[in-house]
């Protein structure tokens, strides 16, 4: 009976191991998917953060260069309107500095 008994117990022992080895199997399954997912959620936390700063970005650099543009378009016309106001002011004068000009030239000094 004692033998019976000592087999009994070896066998409940050997069950309740395979049993706490599938236990901790299952446990670490869990974790593994779990630590995946966190994975996968972190990575598209990422993508996602990563696009919408990408986005800031892209508005940021297209309004300011947006500025650039507008800042050379309003010096181009600065320019050619100095530079018409110039003209004008040498048509005006012009004569008057050929005159000038004429009058030094052909004068003669003793």
């Amino acid at each position: 009976m004692e033998a019976g008994r000592g087999q009994n117990g070896i066998q409940l022992l050997l069950a309740a191991e395979q049993e706490a080895q599938h236990i901790v199997n299952t446990a670490r399954n869990k974790k593994l998917a779990r630590l995946k997912q966190a994975k996968d959620e972190a990575e598209k936390e990422v993508a996602q953060f990563r696009a919408q700063m990408e986005v800031d970005f892209k508005k940021k650099l297209s309004e300011s260069s947006g500025d650039s543009g507008a800042n050379v378009k309003r010096l181009e016309k600065e320019t050619d309107t100095k530079i018409q106001n110039l003209k004008t002011e040498a048509n005006k004068i012009s004569q008057a500095v050929i005159q000038l000009l004429l009058k030094y030239v052909t004068t003669v000094k003793n």
